[in-house]
């Protein structure tokens, strides 16, 4: 079928199975150690009206350039250049400018968004870990595909950059639970009541990010 393919081998997988890479905008097939591609078009073609539908739907890529639209904590800013500005990122009302040369601005503008989601992740983590008595080890960034955040055995918290384009309590119930496990590496009863204390976001965060999520792969 005419769709933007890539093929995965895995020595875990026990059967051909496909799913939609929104970042990509590309189905992914993934084959078990001997199956072959034959299996795999074939399952792509008894399921192309499935895969069409979902790679119709995914929100347009974004790109970082002049005139791109793309959101921080939930609310619009268009992207500007300013040539006359020393090189680096500022904000504006609505805008997040780029000075120097142009060549540069996408790399200013992610390691922007990267910069402000540590600092921001930084201040909840801090404020929720006080609330529970407990303190991470060490916050990092990731860049991963369906995890929005996770909790090491070791204490460390790793989030998506990507959560600083998300609304605001968005980010906080993302943080706010990462750090409840913390205090119970589990989803027990008593897990879900640390996050209840720390953010009454739960319910509409998850929700919002499962319609929503998938448009913040899409920018960059």
């Amino acid at each position: 079928m005419a769709c933007p393919v890539r093929w995965r081998r895995s020595a875990r997988a026990r059967r051909v199975s496909l799913r939609i890479d929104a970042r990509a905008g590309a189905v992914v097939v993934t084959l078990p150690p001997r199956a072959n591609r034959r299996a795999g078009m074939a399952l792509l073609n008894t399921h192309a009206a499935w895969v069409r539908e979902k790679l119709a739907a995914l929100a347009p890529h974004i790109v970082l350039e002049p005139g791109s639209e793309l959101r921080l904590g939930g609310l619009p800013h268009v992207i500007r250049h300013d040539p006359a500005a020393a090189p680096g990122v500022q904000l504006a009302a609505g805008a997040i400018i780029a000075g120097g040369q142009e060549a540069a601005l996408p790399r200013q503008v992610a390691a922007f968004l990267k910069a402000e989601a540590q600092r921001r992740i930084r201040v909840l983590a801090t404020g929720h870990a006080a609330l529970l008595g407990v303190a991470p080890k060490a916050i990092r960034l990731k860049d991963t595909r369906s995890r929005w955040g996770s909790c090491a055995p070791d204490a460390t918290l790793a989030f998506s950059w990507r959560l600083v384009m998300a609304p605001d309590w968005v980010l906080d119930y993302v943080v706010a639970h990462e750090v409840a496990h913390l205090k119970e590496l589990n989803h027990s009863p008593r897990f879900w009541a640390h996050v209840a204390r720390l953010t009454p976001h739960r319910d509409a965060a998850v929700e919002w990010l499962r319609v929503n999520g998938p448009a913040l792969l899409r920018v960059g």
